[in-house]
């Protein structure tokens, strides 16, 4: 992201004919990519820390795959014996469907507890795995998360792009619609960074003006 020039005038004109700052130029997809390969490498901890099997790690498999928000390579951990079978991302999967691509993005949202952030892993797997390994992953995932949240940000942001987007979660038994805040800026280099994702209900202008309230009091950047 940041080997690429920057064209201002540009990004200017995108702005103003309302482009989708969310499409699949890759600009959410190291967020995707981060959060995944954590939680693989908790499901890997886990099994080894439960296992019968004689085995240990044994390095990573790579692949590339594919998201709504673009593709990556993603490191997949082994184990010596080849019984480890990862459960987010399967070994013959190669592309996250938008669902997945959009919870794994909600867990970078600030005002999250704990046990949301449980409850919101356990959705991502399903059933596939126990509850132990669910507060395993959980608690590897919490480090990656509060380390991007709480991240060194530039003093000025000359353009700054607002955006949501909407998904459906399953709460108490029914869906419920979400809405991820996003917080886009052009540093004055020509380097785009995400400011900030922010959890809501739905999408409106009393959350986004709290939303600016919140980045313009802790981050000072307008």
């Amino acid at each position: 992201m940041r080997n690429q020039s920057f064209n201002f005038d540009e990004a200017l004109k995108q702005l103003q004919s309302g482009k989708n700052l969310l499409g699949t130029d890759g600009i959410l997809t190291p967020l995707i990519k981060q959060l995944t390969e954590a939680a693989l490498q908790a499901e890997i901890e886990h099994y080894l820390s439960t296992t019968s099997i004689d085995t240990r790690k044994n390095g990573y498999t790579r692949k590339t795959v594919k998201s709504t928000s673009g593709q990556f390579e993603l490191k997949t951990p082994r184990d010596r014996s080849g019984a480890f079978e990862p459960q987010l991302i399967k070994k013959n999967q190669t592309k996250l469907s938008e669902d997945i691509d959009n919870k794994i993005l909600s867990l970078f949202a600030l005002g999250m507890s704990y046990r949301d952030i449980q409850k919101h892993v356990a959705e991502l797997y399903g059933l596939e795995i126990s509850d132990g390994a669910i507060t395993h992953i959980t608690d590897k995932l919490l480090p990656e998360l509060k380390a991007w949240q709480q991240r060194p940000l530039e003093a000025l942001y000359p353009f700054v792009w607002l955006d949501a987007i909407h998904y459906k979660i399953k709460h108490d038994g029914h869906y419920i619609n979400k809405a991820i805040y996003t917080v886009l800026g052009l540093t004055t280099d020509g380097h785009k960074e995400w400011l900030g994702l922010y959890m809501s209900e739905t999408e409106g202008a009393h959350h986004w003006l709290s939303v600016l309230t919140y980045i313009t009091v802790v981050y000072k950047i307008f």
